[in-house]
């Protein structure tokens, strides 16, 4: 259920909004649209606290950007109905659609519609500079910091272990929370899926001396043999202030989803506005460079919303997948 301070805040959100904007919404959109993000201090929360402002301010629609563990707590959330809007990442998004982890209880969430590609969520190591943590292998006993139960890092990073035969003690929590452990040693190390630059490992670099700790070839391949929705993704040069040389991993690709019974105009809308302010977005956070229409070809099984359907048929985008 939808804690009373969340409620309080939807309500604040509708009566704060001003009259000339609440007018300019169409009569039979929702009063109100929440958005699931992730915790506080990572990419998803900075994006989404930008993108809710954005569309607020252009449909007249008050839209609000709710904290939540990520991905895993986001589905469930639109599969009941408590928000309208959420980000996922591609390989969770699979594991609800076919009930295949055990988050899902074995029902399958089917509820979401992808509206638009949002960027790259590259898997990243982090460790203090005198670590002796040289490798992934180097993980083996040690205390690896993975964020929110229901996020990214903490749904696929147990696979990662279990593909390399790498056994480490798993800590979640808020990445700010996380970010502190590990400058205070309580913690070994980060597993970090997340846009780049995540905001809290550029503090960690404020405080402390850091490494990255890369993937080899061969475990790359392992990854991707055994998850086979990962893809090979690259964190530049210079992302963050200590990462000199360009940086080999795998990630998973974000979309912005929403409930499949929001109106097609509303969603129609949502997509040009996002895409006809992408540089306010990069504003925003600097991963939305990667919020295009081309990248929704990125999408591989998830269906669109028909709303999404029609902006991307009208601007004849290539490869763009039916609504079901």
């Amino acid at each position: 259920m939808v804690s009373g301070a969340w409620r309080i805040l939807m309500l604040l959100a509708f009566v704060l909004l001003p009259s000339r904007l609440a007018a300019a919404a169409e009569a039979h959109w929702p009063q109100v649209l929440s958005l699931g993000t992730a915790s506080e201090g990572g990419t998803y929360y900075v994006y989404g606290e930008g993108l809710a402002r954005l569309l607020t301010r252009e449909l007249g629609i008050p839209v609000v950007a709710r904290p939540t563990g990520g991905p895993m707590d986001n589905i469930k959330l639109l599969e009941s109905g408590e928000i309208q809007l959420a980000f996922v990442t591609q390989g969770v998004a699979l594991q609800a659609w076919n009930a295949s982890a055990a988050w899902t209880g074995g029902r399958p969430h089917r509820n979401m519609r992808v509206m638009f590609a949002m960027y790259d969520t590259p898997f990243q190591f982090q460790v203090l500079g005198d670590s002796p943590v040289q490798s992934l292998a180097d993980f083996a006993g040690k205390r690896i910091g993975v964020g929110p139960e229901g996020g990214t890092t903490a749904a696929y990073f147990p696979e990662f272990l279990k593909a390399l035969k790498i056994e480490a003690t798993l800590v979640s929590g808020d990445w700010t929370v996380l970010a502190e452990k590990s400058v205070a040693r309580s913690i070994d190390a980060l597993a970090v899926g997340a846009g780049v630059p995540a905001p809290f490992l550029i503090d960690i670099e404020r405080k402390a001396k850091v490494r990255y700790i890369p993937l080899t070839r061969q475990e790359i391949a392992t990854l991707r043999l055994a998850m086979p929705e990962l893809s090979a993704s690259v964190v530049a040069a210079g992302t963050y202030p200590t990462l000199r040389r360009r940086y080999d991993t795998v990630g998973l690709f974000n979309f912005a989803v929403a409930r499949k019974d929001l109106p097609d105009d509303l969603v129609t809308a949502i997509v040009d506005t996002v895409f006809a302010n992408n540089e306010r977005l990069i504003e925003f956070h600097p991963a939305a460079a990667e919020t295009i229409p081309s990248n929704i070809t990125r999408n591989n099984f998830i269906p669109l919303h028909g709303g999404a359907v029609s902006w991307y048929r009208s601007r004849v985008t290539p490869g763009v997948a039916h609504s079901d």
